[in-house]
Parts: C-alpha cells; structure tokens; sequence
C-alpha cells in the first residue's frame, strides 16, 4: 500500500466518522516556542488551552500534520525509524468521546479489511502499553476489544503520559506497536524489545491539569480537566514500512527513490555495510526535509530555522560525496524527492522550480568550501590521532569555520566519526575574540599548527607486530624516534621520546584497558615505558623516558612488560567480563555495555540501565562474579571471523567496526563470551576476589558498577573487616551483630533529637509568649517587631510567627520576626486573616524590611520569608515597615 493511500484511508476512516478534515499547517507557526511544528497537536493547541473554542461542528477533526523534529537529526541513519520530517496523522476530540471511542477509532482502522477501508494488520500482530495505573485503558482494550492481558503492558510517567512540558492539559497515553516477528529482535514485547515492536500509534487521553515542574515525570497533577480530549498520533512512515514489508522508514515508497538516484550518482550499493547505509539514508531524509522547508518559505542562513536548513543541505552534499559523488547531485535529489511527496503535497508542483533553485545555490556555495575544507579537517584530525589525543583543538575547528564556513556542529560531526572530541571551549573564546576586534587580527592567531604527520609512514607501510598475548619479553628492534611531535635519530638520558619497535609485547590502551607499564632495556641503557596507545589501530606508540645511556634509531632492543602491572591489568579485565555476565544475569539482557575502564586491581562498569540497583541486586552480581572465580573455569580465547563468532553468541559491543578476524574471550561457556582483543588470566581462579564498591548513575540511562580485583580487592576486604572488627569491640557486640546493634542507637538518638528538638520549641515558646504584649496598635492594627533570640535558627522562625500570630484571634494583626544565624539574618513577616482584608499584604513589606538588611523574600499576602546579611539595619528596617503600614491603614 503506498503512502499516498495510507494518508488517504485514514482521513476518510474519521471523516466517515463526523470528524472534520483539517488541512496540515505550515510547517512555521506564528509560536516563539518552536523553531517547527514538531506534533500533529501543535495546530490544535490554542482548543486543547481553552483558549479558543474549536470551531469544528461536532466537536471532532483529523489532520495529517508536517512534522520536523531537528533533535533526531543525530539519529538519522544510525536508527530504523527516525527521521527529521514526518507525517503525523491524527485525530482529535475537543470534549467527544474518550478512550473507548477513541481505542475503537484506532483499532478498526488498523485492523480493519483492506477492500472496507482499512489497512488489514494482523490483530494477532498488535501489542498496547498503558500508564501505569491507567485500568480503564487496560479493561477497554482487554475486555471491548479482546487483546489479550498479556500483550498490555504497563509503563510509567517517562513513556506513558503525556503533557505539552508546561502548565496546563496532561493525561495517560496509550501506543499501539506493531510485532515485525522474531527477525526483528527478542519477544517479550514493547518493554522488552521497542526495535521488533514498532510503535505506530499514540493515543493521549487528556484528562488532568498538571503544574509546574521539568522532565517528563516530575511535575505535580493538580486535577482533572472541565471537559476530557483526545489528541492521537500515528506515524504515517512507520505504518508504510509495515505495509510495504520494508525493514526500515527509508526503505518506503517516499524515501527509497531518493535512495537508488544516490546509488546512480555514486556508484556505491545501498545495503553494502552500515556506515555507508547511514550516508545514504541522510541523503534521502535530509533531501525531503530540506524540500519541505523550502517549500514552506525557509532558506539558508546562519541563524534560526535558516541555519537548521542549511545544516541539513550540507549533510546531504557531504554525504554524497563521501559515497563517492564527483559532481553536483541536489538538483537529482531534490526532483526525485518531489516526484515522490507531490501526490500528498499538490503545492510542490508550483514550488518546484523554486525549491530546486534555493538547494541548487546552497550546494554551489557550499562545495568551493567542503574540498578544502575537508583537507584542513583530515589533516588536523590525523595530526591528533598520530599524536595520540582525542581532542580537536578550539583553533582547528575556529578555522574551520571562519576560513572554510564549516558550522561547528558540522565539525564535531565529523570529529565523532574520527573518534574524536573538539575543544568547543576554546573555539567560543576565539569566537568572542573575532567578535571583539578586526579579522586582521584575529587571523594572526590561526598560525603555526605542530605537523604531527611523522607517524603516518609508520601506520601505512611498518605497522606494529604485537607479541604481548603469548610473552612479555620480546627481542626487536627500534624504528622511529618521536619527540615534540618531530622525527629524531637519537634520544639521550633524561629526555622523555615516543619509541615505536617492529615487534612489541606490551599491550596499547584500548577497549577499556589501559597501556602496559614497562621497560626497554639496550646493554646498559634504559627506559621506562609509562604509556602505550595505539595509532590508527596499527601503530603502537611508546611513550618513554631515558632514566640511562642512549638509544639510536636502528637499535636492537628488549621490551619487557612489567610483571605485576599486566597480572593485575588481566585480573581486573577478566573481571570485567564476569560482572558483566553477572549484571545480565541479574538484571537480564537489556542490561547491555555501555563502556569500561580496567587498570591494575580495578574496574568500572557503565551499562544502559534507568533504574537504580537495590543493596540485593549488588550483592548478587558480587556473589554471581565470585561464583565465578571459585568454579575455576579455563579463559579461552578463539581467533575466527566476525560471522562465525556471531553464530557462536558472542557479544559484539558498542557497534565497534570489527575486522574479518576477531578474537572471542570465552569464560565458562556460554556464562560469558565476547569480542575482545585484552588481555586476560588463564584460569578465571586467577582474577582472586572481587568486591563491588556500589553502582551510581553517570548519565541518562546509564548507571555505573566500580569493583576491586585481585589483592587490592582482599585489602580492601581486610580493612572493611578491621573496621568492623574494631566497631564490634569498641560497641562488645558480636559483629554479625552490628547491624542490629547501630539500628538500635541510630533509633535512640533518633528519639533523643526528636526529645531535644520538642524541649527547644517548648523553650523558644516560653521565651516569645510575652512578646505579644510589646505589640503597638497603628490605626488599629496591632504591629509586633522583634528579634528572636540570637543563634535562633531560620527554620524556627514560621513556628514562632504562626504560633504568635495565633494568640491574636480575630484581631488585625502584622508579626515581623527576625534573628542571627551566623552570618545570616533570617526574617519573617506574617498577617492575620483580619490584617489582610484590610490589605496588608505580607510579601509586600518582605521586601520593605528587605532592603535595611541586604536582603529579599517572597510569600503570600498572610506570610513571607526572607534573609539578609546585615543585622545593624534590623531597627532602621522595623521602622519602615511600620512607617508603611502607617500610609497603608491610615
């Protein structure tokens, strides 16, 4: 079914249904809030506010929007389902039905046959998700429309509710996913597996008003709404790849044109190898996202949605001719794309000379740029790579941009392609110093870049043979001599040079281990290796110092690794390999790496995961991993190629680009098995004990496990077992009964603060009782100005004042408190009911007070709070407040 009938259907389903058609909005909207409309509801907000009433007859529309979300351009290509412009298809119910009507609404549409209307899914195929304690949607689907309980599923706040991120209209949702079988991924559903189950369908029920907060989940419900709504989205691109059998959104009718005119111009194969595939797939993406914008009166610049625009164009040239285009490829691009989306959008027809126009001239600009460009960028990535940095400096990427008009964003596109960072700090600070004077001058700083090419003949034709895996002392000979970025011959005692051998058995830092510590000895002279990394994955480099003698460009040398340095480094990798296993046992599959770093007697462990670990879980996986050690089992190591060691169920991790031959790290069978090319123990016994430190977050959905290794581990363990050995006898108390025994005087001295804190209100009580008496009477307003006692914590002040404001009954009354804490000048000032109908206003005179003490507060008309810092303006500051009433009731 192509896409043009896909949009078809589903207007007509709820036009035959009373819902009036609704037009797609441009896709720039007259609101500060969005650069574009990025939902099909963003045209519908000002009916979902109250602030207009829908001027639809039944109550009812449906639209299919233009969407274009520019936070998902990073993901085009790398993801099946996302792209920067989409089509939302909706339908929208402004005090209508509700859930029920809008669940049958979709599910007859879905699952409706194909010659009545419908699109003809498989019922058998279709999963929903629920919030979590939304059991009216759970009961609609289970018990009017027969889905089983088992394909509902649950989830929270984060997934499965729905609010515009600001106060106002909010509710549960309800999606709809579509199972694409077991070639597709692991079962389980939704949660278990969101690539083989697509979502294609969201149904919001907008039922409540939610308050102020941020985040998807953090934000208080304040109650239900006058009138319930329904907003639904469903995702015209992903129904046409199930419709059309594709395995991806850029495989459909619309995209894949676009697609094989790329292959045209390129000579490269779509569905050659992943990377190449993401080039193409931004080609086709960016290629009608661009169109899209153009067509709605969007055209490059260096600003706003203009810059977003040329973002995108320059994408679609850089990738094309990273495929291998020679010449100019924008104009096919764009025809292909509009030949496709005119039969949904009939505007292009009489847009299209315009649009081919604007994208043509954006690329002619552009490529007298990217070739240079592009050279510069090579350069100055290889010049970091050989030196073995992983930083871009603020300098390059300035260049970049101000000589050859590279966006920054562009830059550290690419620099993450390089596998490197950029120094974005230092490129705002050159930046602002081309802002704050002449380009003359500006461009006297962009000189003088250290050539670090030196190492290039080495990777290319002398890469590094490494012995390590089988010896740790290895006879070779020395090749190239480093220093400060420069070939030398020779390099003398005391001076610090980057050695690279023929042969070497010390390990370069990769996949989470670090370098080997060594030496290279020569006769007499010596030197002390305090770092290997790796260049070009080919070239070992080794960063030394001359501690004796000399050593000369053609040496025959000795390179020995230090000893205990790599029996640590294999214990606290292999035991890396065992908590990971561990982890997924604990925590099942979805627990995936997400990074890793062992040295010597230590590791950390980063894995996608949103929730934190319980105590238990913690304990299993240390249990588990040691379980581990004590079997024994033998570590192996397989070379084969990548298919085989696939088929064999290794884990293959972070999408590295492995080569035809990997090497497979197999402990215990299938308990753990990976792609590894570290170093390891021969028996898992070897690794010694392992004690996890605790486990934290270090990002969104990424938590981290720390442990010890080895005989760091067993110090650690005996000085934990000192500590409670010493805590036991100091408390004569058995130490597997410590627990028991702090939970006792930790709830002791809980009652005991509890008992001191009551003693101190009753106290601070006794001692401002009589204050009430000091009140001053102005136009018959009863005024109280005093300081609590000193050292009368800030905490205690809004006891006090309700307490004294209490004593006043129904008489007019202000309390304005104050005290020192330190160095701070807490101060309060509270009214009664009687004081504000006279129109005192508590949160006023806050801020009168405020300003004698260097200070300012807020609050509510009956009570408001402050602190200041200058107490000697306490008097001043009483006065004014009652001089301010005096004016207010007088």
């Amino acid at each position: 079914m192509q896409t043009h009938e896909i949009r078809e259907r589903f207007t007509q389903h709820f036009v035959n249904a009373g819902h009036t058609e609704v037009p797609s909005a441009s896709l720039i909207l007259d609101d500060p809030t969005l650069l574009f409309v990025n939902a099909g509801m963003v045209p519908f907000k000002p009916y979902f506010l109250g602030q207009q009433n829908p001027p639809f007859p039944n109550g009812t529309a449906t639209s299919i929007q233009k969407c274009v979300r520019t936070l998902d351009i990073e993901e085009v290509g790398i993801t099946t389902r996302h792209n920067t412009f989409f089509q939302m298809a909706g339908n929208f119910s402004f005090g209508q039905y509700f859930k029920e009507g809008a669940i049958t609404h979709a599910w007859t549409l879905l699952t409706g046959k194909v010659e009545e209307g419908g699109y003809g899914l498989d019922p058998e195929r279709l999963w929903v998700t629920v919030y979590l304690d939304d059991d009216e949607a759970a009961d609609i689907w289970h018990e009017k429309i027969g889905i089983p309980k088992e394909r509902i599923q649950r989830l929270g706040m984060a997934d499965n509710y729905w609010s515009m991120g600001i106060p106002g209209p909010c509710g549960p949702c309800s999606e709809i996913y579509y199972d694409r079988g077991p070639e597709y991924g692991r079962e389980g559903g939704p949660i278990a597996d969101d690539n083989r189950y697509m979502e294609i369908w969201n149904l919001v029920f907008m039922q409540n008003e939610r308050g102020e907060g941020t985040g998807k989940d953090s934000f208080e419900i304040l109650g239900p709404l006058p009138k319930k709504n329904i907003d639904t989205g469903m995702g015209v691109e992903r129904v046409a790849c199930i419709l059309q059998g594709v395995d991806n959104v850029y495989e459909t009718d619309l995209l894949r044109p676009v697609i094989n005119v790329a292959e045209e111009l390129t000579g490269t194969t779509y569905g050659s190898e992943h990377q190449v595939d993401i080039r193409f797939r931004v080609i086709a993406d960016h290629s009608r996202t661009g169109m899209m914008l153009i067509l709605d009166g969007v055209t490059p610049g260096n600003e706003g949605r203009g810059y977003i625009l040329r973002r995108l164009l320059r994408r679609i040239i850089r990738s094309a001719r990273l495929l291998g285009a020679q010449g100019k490829t924008m104009e096919a691009f764009m025809n292909s794309i509009m030949d496709t989306m005119t039969p949904s959008f009939p505007e292009i027809a009489a847009n299209r000379e315009r649009i081919v126009r604007v994208a043509v001239a954006e690329e002619r600009a552009f490529l007298k740029t990217l070739e240079s460009g592009t050279h510069l960028f090579e350069n100055a990535a290889a010049e970091a790579q050989d030196a073995g940095r992983k930083t871009l400096s603020g300098s390059q990427a300035f260049t970049l941009h101000d000589t050859y008009g590279f966006p920054i964003d562009l830059t550290l596109e690419m620099a993450a392609e390089a596998g490197l960072e950029v120094d974005t700090e230092g490129f705002e600070k050159l930046m602002g110093e081309q802002r704050a004077r002449a380009k003359a001058d500006s461009k006297a700083k962009k000189h003088g870049h250290t050539d670090l090419s030196v190492y290039r003949d080495f990777v290319d034709n002398h890469p590094t043979e490494f012995t390590g895996f089988d010896e740790l002392e290895t006879t070779s000979s020395i090749i190239g001599l480093v220093k400060d970025g420069e070939s030398i011959n020779q390099a003398h005692e005391g001076e610090e040079v980057e050695v690279i051998l023929e042969a070497t058995p010390m390990y370069a830092e990769a996949g989470g281990q670090l370098g080997d510590r060594g030496v290279i000895r020569a006769g007499e002279t010596l030197l002390q290796v305090n770092d290997v990394q790796k260049i070009g994955k080919k070239l070992w480099v080794h960063k030394a110092t001359v501690t004796n003698g000399g050593v000369d460009v053609g040496s025959t040398v000795t390179a020995e690794v230090d000893h205990k340095w790599r029996h640590g480094a294999r214990q606290a990798h292999s035991a890396t390999h065992l908590i990971h296993a561990a982890l997924r046992e604990v925590l099942g599959p979805t627990a995936v790496q997400a990074g890793s770093m062992n040295r010597p007697g230590y590791l950390r462990f980063d894995f996608n995961y949103t929730d934190q670990l319980t105590p238990e879980q913690l304990a299993d996986i240390e249990r588990i991993t040691n379980q581990a050690v004590d079997i024994d089992w033998d570590v192996n190591t397989i070379e084969t190629t990548l298919d085989e060691a696939k088929a064999m169920g290794a884990m293959a991790l972070f999408g590295e680009n492995y080569g035809e031959r990997v090497r497979v790290v197999e402990i215990g069978g299938p308990f753990s098995m990976e792609l590894c090319g570290g170093t390891h123990v021969k028996h898992s016994s070897q690794i010694g004990p392992v004690a996890v430190l605790g486990e934290a977050s270090v990002g969104s959905g990424v938590r981290r496990i720390e442990a010890y290794s080895g005989m760091d581990s067993f110090q650690y363990l005996s000085k934990e077992a000192a500590l409670a050995s010493g805590l036991a006898a100091s408390m004569k108390t058995p130490t597997e009964q410590l627990p028991d025994r702090i939970a006792a005087l930790t709830e002791k001295l809980k009652a005991a603060e509890k008992q001191i804190a009551q003693l101190h209100q009753q106290q601070l009580a006794a001692q401002t009782a009589g204050l009430v008496n000091q009140a001053v009477d102005i136009n018959g307003v009863k005024v109280l100005c005093s300081r609590l006692p000193e050292g009368t914590k800030g905490g205690d002040l809004r006891k006090v004042a309700t307490d004294l404001r209490g004593r006043f009954g129904q008489d007019p009354a202000v309390l304005v408190l104050a005290t020192e804490d330190g160095a701070k000048v807490p101060f309060i000032v509270a009214a009664t009911k009687a004081a504000v109908d006279k129109g005192v206003k508590a949160g006023d005179l806050i801020n009168v007070l405020g300003e004698y003490i260097g200070g300012r507060g807020g609050g509510k008309p009956d009570m408001a709070q402050g602190s200041g810092s200058q107490a000697e303006g306490l008097d001043a500051g009483f006065n004014a407040v009652k001089d301010a009433l005096q004016q207010l009731v007088g």
